[in-house]
């Protein structure tokens, strides 16, 4: 079997810009919930997809803004898109599907840390993990823990991590410490781009291993005696960029690989929630999901 794992909060974001703007009849924006929901109805219609839970971010702020004042919180999320994480989490529940709604952890945590619990279970073929984020990346464990873009239909495994990034999934925080990282308030390091840490780190792997002095590296890259100043320097910073790039796999989730096959909706729980956001036809696709898969 496979155990398909999504990043909830990405999907949710996704819905939020593509999906087209609906209100409840109470008058509360709720399209993003709609758009993730069948969203998620769709990805169950496939015939593979058996066992599925998706991670959310309940709230932006996690253990990481206690490590560096940097990192990323809910400021300036939309407040249409904030109103719905809560909402969206009830709906995935109502649907049957397992709902991992994080608060001091991050959803890519819970998504790291079932992954690898999955990847370690005999009977599961493979572990797919539906995000197109770089993040995720160093879950990628050859082709048993894949990354599958949904947009995109594309599927990435270790060595399409290589191809794209330019490092094995091991080093994919060191990349985003050196690099930096917009979308989660990391800065990287002074004059390191995305092509000369590719290089390095392809033969030093961490940043641990990468030599003070320039003229001892193996790599060659240009302006490697700025790199190595600047790297020098910062190197404490760089060393606190990786933890906070470094997924978590101790989220407490109590979750075993039987919980997450997908058994259908709850009906009556469903029924509610589309009555309370206007929308009846989510129902019957949902109803019409169940029975094609023979549930």
């Amino acid at each position: 079997m496979k155990v398909h794992l999504v990043d909830g909060t990405y999907e949710l974001f996704r819905a939020f810009y593509s999906a087209p703007s609906s209100t409840s009849p109470q008058g509360d924006e709720v399209g993003a919930t709609r758009g993730l929901a069948r969203s998620m109805l769709n990805l169950l219609s496939g015939k593979e997809v058996t066992h599925l839970a998706i991670a959310y971010d309940h709230v932006i702020e996690s253990f990481r803004n206690d490590l560096f004042d940097g990192y990323k919180t809910s400021a300036g999320i939309d407040p249409n898109l904030f109103s719905q994480f809560g909402l969206a989490e009830e709906m995935t529940a109502a649907l049957g599907i397992v709902s991992w709604p994080m608060i001091e952890f991050e959803a890519d945590d819970a998504l790291a840390t079932f992954a690898a619990r999955a990847a370690a279970d005999e009977q599961v073929t493979q572990v797919v993990i539906c995000t197109p984020d770089k993040d995720l990346a160093q879950c990628v464990s050859g082709d048993r823990v894949v990354l599958l873009d949904r947009m995109r239909n594309k599927v990435i495994d270790e060595p399409g991590v290589i191809e794209k990034w330019g490092v094995s999934p091991a080093s994919i925080p060191d990349w985003l410490a050196l690099v930096g990282d917009t979308a989660d308030g990391i800065p990287g390091v002074p004059r390191w781009g995305a092509k000369s840490a590719a290089n390095v780190l392809a033969i030093y792997q961490h940043l641990e291993a990468i030599p003070e002095h320039a003229h001892a590296w193996k790599a060659t890259v240009r302006g490697a005696l700025a790199l190595a100043t600047t790297l020098n320097e910062a190197r404490e910073a760089a060393l606190l960029y990786r933890k906070l790039a470094q997924l978590r796999v101790d989220v407490p989730l109590t979750e075993t690989i039987a919980d997450v096959a997908w058994k259908g909706p709850n009906l009556p729980v469903l029924r509610a929630l589309c009555e309370r956001i206007g929308d009846g036809k989510l129902c019957e696709l949902a109803e019409r999901t169940q029975r094609e898969k023979g549930l």
